[in-house]
């Protein structure tokens, strides 16, 4: 393991994930700008900008840690006048866009009143006089979050020129927010089957073949073999029953051509024809060096572990393994790097996408984990969360070691990048700002709303403030921070090591 691939692995991982943040931000850029929008920033990462160019109205950037990214549009935090607005306010209005017709009209009004009328002041959403208490105003007086909604609301439409009400995000339709929104994790969802394509159907995925690598001496049944010491269930003592494949002198080499005139083409039909066989002395027809035999197999039927869809033994409450009685041969297969036949990728994806939701659901419980671990001696869980820094060590480990080949290196970065890519886009589908889903939920809300709203003849209401929801936000955030700050502190202290 040098350190200059090591480096390298860890550049190549940077150079990966900002591509692929960068693809996610053009996938809200470019439907944006295509209804419309006015785009003011197009940045990929965070902090400190490194690089950046104006271009039109759209700065273009690089900010210094690749932890993220973002485009920035007016309106994301409708302004009071918009959300306030009503049936009667809005005339004949019947699309969001001429709700920001009537916002346009509202604030002028408003404006116009606090010109013209002595000591007059105007709220959002209402026009008032000069003989008017402010009564709204002394009730929001206090109320927790209230200035941050206020500030984010001017924060989100500052760059909003005289004129311009018509290309906020607020004015977009539903449909067109939720292309806007869905656009950014869609990219994702796209680059990992992309990636994973090239990995499974370009490079190919490690499959056990019907060539025999060993030849197992001894059968011992599962529950005697849990009575022995662990350094002693590998070998065999005196008065093991031999393995059907010892006896009949079945070689390492040997390919398993037929059990009992099937066919055995793949190794899961060459194990399903033994276990069905338990008991049975079938004909075993075997090719060496070129030439075919058929050889007479008592196949035994014997006691074996029960393994679940991972490979793991299944425990029951006790903590005792289960087993069942089945067929054994007593070979074990060699392993050969194929092509996935493309009517397999579909379902091979559809089952890494629904993992990735199912790692994302079980995160908290996982992260409750990573804490115990964090803070005490207990060892890390190597198929555990990980954090970017972790990421990139494992990245620099694979570059950097000499157990893989060259072309295993690839395919086991690009398999990294593209489970990476398939997590950005569960992740940020989840219903909550300020992430992507969030968005998407409020737009799905703001559109049954509107439709709930006209079928009762209310009327058009404007959009739904967004910033009501910041409480929300910062504790989501907050939370975002928190989990960052915990897998970086395990990351360095208990790292994740694939090559030891």
């Amino acid at each position: 393991m040098t350190p200059l691939l090591y480096a390298l692995g860890v550049v190549l991982f940077i150079v990966g994930i900002s591509l692929s943040i960068a693809l996610h931000e053009l996938g809200h850029l470019i439907p944006a700008k295509r209804f419309g929008v006015k785009v003011t920033h197009y940045m990929v990462g965070f902090g400190p900008t490194l690089f950046s160019r104006r271009r039109g109205e759209t700065e273009y950037g690089i900010k210094a840690f690749p932890l993220g990214g973002f485009i920035a549009m007016p309106g994301m935090y409708p302004p009071l006048e918009a959300t306030s607005a009503r049936a009667e306010q809005l005339g004949a209005a019947d699309d969001a866009e001429e709700i920001v017709t009537a916002d346009a009209r509202l604030r002028a009004s408003a404006e116009g009143s606090a010109e013209t009328g002595a000591g007059a002041s105007a709220h959002p959403g209402s026009v008032l006089t000069a003989g008017d208490p402010p009564r709204r105003e002394r009730r929001r007086r206090g109320r927790l979050f209230e200035r941050s909604m206020a500030d984010a609301r001017e924060f989100s439409n500052q760059e909003i020129g005289p004129g311009e009400e018509r290309r906020t995000f607020y004015a977009l339709s539903v449909p067109k927010r939720l292309v806007v929104m869905f656009g950014g994790p869609a990219v994702n969802l796209v680059l990992g089957i992309l990636i994973m394509a090239v990995v499974m159907l370009g490079f190919g995925v490690v499959q056990p073949t019907t060539t025999v690598a060993t030849v197992v001496e001894c059968a011992v049944p599962a529950s005697e073999a849990a009575k022995r010491p662990a350094e002693e269930r590998s070998t065999c003592r005196e008065g093991d029953p031999l393995t059907p494949a010892w006896e009949v002198g079945i070689e390492p080499g040997d390919v398993i051509v037929a059990i009992d005139g099937e066919a055995t083409q793949s190794w899961e039909e060459l194990s399903a024809a033994v276990r069905a066989s338990a008991g049975d002395t079938v004909p075993v027809r075997v090719m060496r060096d070129g030439h075919q035999s058929d050889i007479e197999v008592p196949i035994i039927a014997t006691e074996r572990p029960v393994l679940d869809e991972s490979g793991a033994p299944v425990v029951d409450e006790a903590g005792t393994p289960a087993t069942e009685t089945t067929g054994f041969l007593g070979v074990s297969p060699t392993q050969e790097r194929r092509p996935m036949a493309l009517a397999e990728f579909p379902g091979e994806m559809a089952g890494m996408i629904g993992q990735t939701f199912t790692a994302l659901f079980t995160l908290p419980e996982k992260l409750v984990e990573i804490g115990g671990v964090a803070f005490s001696d207990a060892e890390r869980d190597p198929e555990g969360p990980i954090g970017m820094v972790g990421v990139g060590r494992v990245a620099g480990e694979i570059v950097s070691t000499e157990q893989l080949e060259v072309v295993e290196k690839a395919q086991v970065g690009l398999s990294l990048l593209g489970s990476l890519n398939l997590f950005l886009f569960a992740f940020n589908m989840v219903p909550l700002l300020p992430l992507d889903g969030g968005h998407i939920a409020v737009a799905l809300y703001e559109g049954a709303r509107r439709r709930i709203n006209l079928a009762r003849g209310r009327g058009i209401i404007g959009p739904f403030d967004t910033a009501r929801l910041l409480p929300l936000t910062y504790v989501v955030v907050g939370v975002l921070l928190c989990m960052t700050a915990l897998l970086l502190y395990v990351d360095i202290v208990k790292p994740v090591i694939l090559f030891g």
